[in-house]
């Protein structure tokens, strides 16, 4: 078996993107250790297992916010479109549109804490 654990998604700050995944979109810290030398791993995640996210600094010139351009980068999945688009918004996220309905679910495209764009699904229920 081979699964994608971890993505490297680039910060400015490690405790400000902590407040935005953990607060924000409700993952669960599953690394948080400082190293000799000062170096500092910071992972985040579902808190149902799933692909996390590896919280990296990023260098000065580093596009932060705009890994993939102006593309949609990460797709994050719900089963309650409503109740986390609320927990969303009372955090303080923007949201680039009102939430519609496609055929392959409910979704909202959303900007991560750089600017980076994501939406926000429901899948259809069968």
């Amino acid at each position: 078996m081979i699964r994608l654990r971890d993505v490297t998604f680039l910060v400015h700050d490690h405790d400000e993107a902590l407040a935005f995944f953990v607060d924000a979109l409700g993952f669960v810290v599953r690394q948080d250790e400082t190293f000799d030398g000062g170096w500092r791993r910071v992972a985040v995640g579902p808190q149902d297992g799933g692909t996390g996210m590896l919280l990296a600094l990023a260098d000065a010139d580093a596009p932060v916010g705009r890994q993939v351009g102006a593309d949609v980068a990460f797709f994050l999945e719900t089963d309650d479109f409503a109740a986390q688009h609320a927990r969303m918004l009372s955090h303080g996220v923007r949201f680039r549109e009102e939430p519609r309905h496609e055929p392959y679910g409910t979704v909202a495209v959303f900007e991560d804490l750089y600017g980076g764009a994501w939406d926000l699904i429901e899948p259809p229920t069968a």
